[in-house]
């Protein structure tokens, strides 16, 4: 696949990544010899599939960095995460003033639920300015989720990662592949099959939909992948990967991401300003007792609970399971 070296603007990225390469992810000469092969008024998704990608064109932003983008902020709302963090630092500061592509190795993160791991793959996704395409295994059990099923299957679709490449902006999205370790199958089918050349460079530059049956360029994917139990992970998958243990974060540490959720949730709605900048010492304590993922819905009951008894002061009985003295407002963000 083909880089062009000429950069643009992209506007609304994170901090120190404002422009890209533009990067042809497929050959349109390829599309339209398959295109050209479909039997008249036959294949009907398939032709719709070819003529978009014709009509889109093959050119996605390659973000690329002009210089290291601030992370500090990274280091104080994910501090179970340093290690992750630092190796990415590292790899960002080797691309930031050269001519080469941004390049981050396959991360692995293996932690309990609600330590935080999938927050952790946005909050990448975010600092790279690139797009992201999400895929939880746990929900799925179909082999071809990620390359796709065969046009000749009724009901056959592209894969996750041909659609986020070509229905996409970006040539590096960030692809997050959840709960990797309770991926499962149907009869023949591996859901995991296609990481094997996915996650190596190499083999990735022309990866191939069984749907669409054109090569398409998955070499400069971001790949993120999230277990609970490394048992249940192939071998040939920890073996493309960097593998990070994440575990939950200590007192401190559980304090200082509550307090810090306490700040965003207000900060993010007109009604926050009707509440106390700073949540009571002994809220605070409660919140260590959950983890990351279960912080958010706990504020946001006791706002909503708060709310109801006319205070602008969170209190201990405002939290869900508070002795209990409160039925849990179940509040979506």
């Amino acid at each position: 696949m083909s880089q062009r070296s000429d950069l643009v603007p992209v506007h609304g990225r994170a901090s120190g990544i404002p422009i890209a390469h533009m990067r042809s992810v497929f050959r349109p000469g390829d599309v339209e010899r398959r295109l050209d092969k479909l039997p008249p008024r036959e294949h009907e998704h398939l032709r719709s599939t070819y003529e978009r990608m014709l009509e889109k064109g093959p050119e996605r932003f390659q973000v690329k960095p002009s210089g290291l983008p601030a992370m500090d902020h990274l280091y104080d709302e994910l501090p179970n995460f340093h290690e992750a963090l630092n190796d990415l630092k590292r790899q960002l500061a080797l691309c930031q003033d050269s001519r080469d592509a941004l390049e981050i190795t396959p991360m692995l993160l293996l932690g309990p639920p609600g330590v935080g791991k999938t927050h952790f793959a946005r909050e990448v996704a975010q600092l790279l300015g690139t797009g992201m395409g999400f895929i939880s295994m746990s929900s799925l059990t179909a082999g071809w989720v990620l390359s796709g099923a065969s046009s000749q299957w009724k009901g056959a679709r592209p894969g996750k990662v041909f659609e986020t490449l070509v229905d996409g902006a970006y040539a590096n999205p960030v692809m997050v592949v959840d709960e990797i370790d309770k991926a499962r199958g149907e009869h023949a089918y591996d859901p995991l099959g296609a990481l094997y050349s996915l996650l190596e460079h190499d083999t990735a530059h022309a990866f191939t939909d069984e749907f669409a049956e054109v090569p398409i360029d998955a070499s400069q994917v971001i790949w993120v992948a999230t277990a609970n139990d490394e048992r249940a992970i192939p071998e040939p998958i920890l073996n493309r990967v960097n593998v990070y243990e994440v575990q939950m974060p200590d007192r401190d540490a559980a304090r200082a991401i509550a307090a810090r959720l306490y700040s965003g949730i207000r900060a993010a709605h007109d009604w926050g300003t009707r509440f106390e900048p700073e949540p009571p010492e002994a809220v605070l304590e409660r919140m260590c007792d959950l983890a990351p993922r279960e912080m958010r819905r706990a504020w946001m009951t006791a706002f909503g609970n708060a709310k109801l008894d006319g205070r602008g002061r969170v209190e201990v009985v405002d939290l869900p399971d508070a002795h209990g003295k409160r039925t849990p407002m179940g509040f979506i963000q």
